[in-house]
């Protein structure tokens, strides 16, 4: 029998969704927080959206977790006329990015960003130690997107790609092309996740953990970069 005078910790989770152009798109089971950035990333890694101008107007449901979004009709129909196809994701249940197509992603033309193994495990010290929820329960994703230098935005989420897409969500309400910056996750890689970092033309991936075989082709298809055992005394580069 449980001792009632023992409390156990619990990861928030909720159901959020969204309608673009008044069609059901997406519900996310997720941490319920930031969701603004969380809208933003998710339309971004679909193609929905290039910058927070393509977006006409966003406006949440006064009555429960919800938002509706209009974007530009010929944006909007491209996007639902592609051969997209709903998969049953590694992490975090069904996406319906254009996995089985690396044509579709921009192929990068700058050089990676350089790598200083000694900042990149300081920068995942302070990804950990900013973690309000992992402190406090521990079962929880996070996110950073970072110059190099600074953690420039962060984020948790119960999902490792909701994190994903709130991070880079972020960057775009502020008006920051994420282009050739370098994405920090504390999960694996998948396959999912380097699509939304491709698709904003990141130019390196870097995780404690390692990428997945699908992450480590796209990768090499769009000339990002993924660092995989970032914090361990033998990390692994991945790139074309």
């Amino acid at each position: 029998m449980t001792n009632p005078a023992v409390s156990l910790d619990a990861v928030e989770e909720a159901p959020v969704w969204l309608e673009v152009n008044g069609t059901p798109a997406v519900t996310w089971m997720c941490t319920p927080e930031r969701l603004d950035e969380l809208v933003v990333g998710w339309l971004h890694g679909e193609g929905y959206i290039d910058t927070a101008a393509d977006i006409l107007k966003m406006r949440p449901c006064a009555q429960e977790l919800g938002f509706w979004v209009d974007v530009p009709a010929e944006r909007f129909q491209t996007v639902e006329a592609s051969d997209r196809r709903r998969v049953l994701a590694s992490g975090c249940g069904a996406v319906t990015t254009i996995l089985g197509s690396l044509s579709s992603l921009p192929r990068r033309k700058s050089a990676l960003p350089p790598i200083d193994l000694a900042t990149m495990r300081a920068l995942f010290k302070e990804l950990f130690a900013r973690g309000t929820h992992y402190k406090e329960t521990g079962g929880i994703h996070a996110a950073a997107i970072t110059d190099g230098e600074t953690l420039l935005f962060h984020a948790e989420d119960i999902g490792r790609h909701n994190a994903v897409d709130k991070v880079i969500g972020a960057a775009i309400l502020e008006g920051r092309s994420p282009e050739d910056l370098i994405l920090l996750v504390t999960g694996r890689i998948s396959g999912e996740l380097a699509f939304k970092a491709a698709r904003a033309r990141i130019g390196l991936v870097a995780t404690p953990s390692v990428p997945s075989t699908m992450a480590v082709d796209i990768a090499k298809a769009t000339g990002m970069g993924i660092v995989g055992r970032a914090v361990s005394g033998s990390p692994q580069l991945h790139q074309t």
